[in-house]
């Protein structure tokens, strides 16, 4: 198996807990570094903090679906999502690109 993978340092996936603030209760997130490194990077460049941005994602996306049943794993898959457009390969439910390149 390819390094890149293998090789990966064992503090990234060594799962960090924090709290926040979300609809004005104080809560625990846990995550491994790495997604909390790559949520700092979005929030900052969201203008937000960390804590703020969490708490505005967990409230848009309340309003839009109601109950969020597991909030670290929606955290997870945001920060999938964010690297896949960074990388411009975006492959979300509204784009067919995958999808034709699969069939095609």
């Amino acid at each position: 198996m390819c390094q890149i993978y293998s090789g990966t340092e064992p503090e990234l996936y060594q799962c960090v807990s924090r709290s926040i603030r979300m609809n004005g209760v104080v809560t625990s997130l846990r995550l491994e570094l790495r997604f909390w490194q790559i949520l700092d990077e979005i929030a900052a460049g969201e203008g937000f903090s960390t804590p703020q941005f969490l708490g505005k994602i967990h409230d848009e996306v309340f309003t839009q679906r109601g109950d969020i049943p597991n909030f670290a794993s929606l955290m997870r898959v945001i920060c999938t999502v964010y690297l896949e457009k960074q990388a411009g390969l975006h492959t979300g439910p509204h784009n067919n690109a995958a999808e034709s390149r699969l069939v095609g």
